[in-house]
């Protein structure tokens, strides 16, 4: 249904498009004359020209097909330049889809499609491994994330919905190698490192972690036996082993300056596609 406004009107003549295409929602493009009382020989509907325009905006909103024959859709209005930045205040600052379309004059569902669209690119980037990777140190830890998907979360020791997102870092450059997809917050460390498949990923490098992960083939420290002390050695060892897995502390902490990852509203795929933006642009702020 399309709601036409024409006050004072004796005659509405209207002139549509239904473009549809298998694996595509449709798409209705119109054009309205309204006929207000015309003079003598003034035309009181569509002229052959008027047809002609309706043909040519549709074929500029539509796009030319791209080479797998997909249509590219009308060109955004806003710059590439403030798309970004409008995804990045969306990801600092947690505002609701309303919120940023006022700063840039533009509606909520603009900045919804924008945000969705251009929120994933960040994603499919793939982090280069370095050439002398198995001479590094990598550390794994995993964090919570208070999220509102209640397919997504569940109830952990916080008292709140959260999931839980694995993540290894190189310990000496703070890179951010990879992250798991979210599971629900219950899940311990070990489990969801085991179940992620990034044990697989690290490929023959040494990948320190904390006790969580005994028995999992990660290096952990040193416990202390019952009424025994520590060696000096082991205490030595445990010493070392603070000071490399801080490094994936301090990184999660520092994503998490965004604040989105302290209360995600997003809803499917939607949190693995925020963490994986801000794994990509944690990436990119650090100094080469």
């Amino acid at each position: 249904m399309v709601r036409v406004t024409a006050a004072g009107a004796k005659r509405v003549s209207t002139a549509a498009l239904i473009c549809t295409k298998a694996g595509h929602r449709p798409q209705l493009i119109y054009r309205v004359h309204l006929d207000r009382d015309p003079a003598k020989g003034r035309r009181k509907g569509f002229t052959e020209t008027d047809y002609a325009r309706l043909l040519d905006a549709a074929h500029q909103q539509l796009g030319a097909p791209t080479g797998d024959g997909t249509l590219r859709g009308q060109p955004w209005s806003l710059p590439l330049a403030k798309r970004v930045l409008m995804v990045a205040l969306y990801y600092r600052t947690n505002l609701t889809m309303r919120q940023p379309g006022p700063l840039f004059s533009f509606s909520s569902s603009t900045v919804c499609r924008v945000i969705q669209r251009l929120g994933q690119l960040p994603a499919r980037e793939p982090v280069s491994r370095p050439a002398d990777t198995p001479e590094r140190v990598w550390t794994v830890d995993g964090t919570l994330i208070p999220v509102h998907d209640r397919g997504m979360g569940a109830s952990s020791r916080n008292y709140r919905f959260s999931a839980h997102v694995q993540a290894i870092m190189d310990a000496e450059t703070r890179l951010v190698i990879a992250a798991t997809r979210p599971v629900p917050g219950t899940t311990t460390d070990a489990h969801a490192w085991h179940a992620s498949g990034l044990s697989e990923h690290r490929q023959g490098v040494t990948v320190p972690a904390d006790g969580a992960y005994l028995n999992y083939g990660t290096p952990v420290p040193h416990h202390k036996r019952p009424g025994q002390p520590l060696p000096k050695g082991e205490e030595e060892d445990n010493a070392e082993h603070r000071k490399v897995h801080a490094h994936v502390e301090h990184v999660i902490a520092r994503m998490k300056n965004y604040k989105i990852l302290r209360d995600c509203r997003q809803l499917g795929d939607g949190l693995h596609h925020t963490v994986q933006a801000l794994a990509h642009t944690h990436n990119l702020a650090l100094p080469p």
